[in-house]
């Protein structure tokens, strides 16, 4: 659902080399094609921020909390079916280290 919001809303693009710049997750999609395309999207020079929803970054938590580059952001959102958890975010976590709450 949360594709299919943003895709309507014009963010979705296919670019010259025929590469989306979305995933769309669901119950056949494995934890190695949600890397491979984590890793592809933060080597891509066109992409700047990084929408991922929560429960789809807790099957790759370990790669995201070793992310550190500034860009592309890496954001994590909620879906309709499952709640944001802040206590599982880790660009919040590393904001909350820097202010050392």
């Amino acid at each position: 659902d949360t594709v299919t919001g943003l895709l309507l809303a014009g963010i979705g693009d296919i670019d010259i080399h025929q590469r989306p710049n979305f995933l769309v997750v669901d119950a056949k999609t494995t934890q190695e094609q949600i890397e491979e395309t984590f890793a592809a999207f933060t080597s891509r020079k066109d992409i700047a921020i990084i929408l991922i929803n929560q429960h789809v970054a807790e099957v790759i938590r370990g790669i995201l909390d070793e992310y550190k580059a500034a860009f592309p952001t890496v954001l994590e959102i909620p879906s309709k079916d499952h709640p944001y958890d802040p206590s599982k975010d880790s660009v919040l976590k590393r904001v909350q280290l820097l202010f050392g709450d």
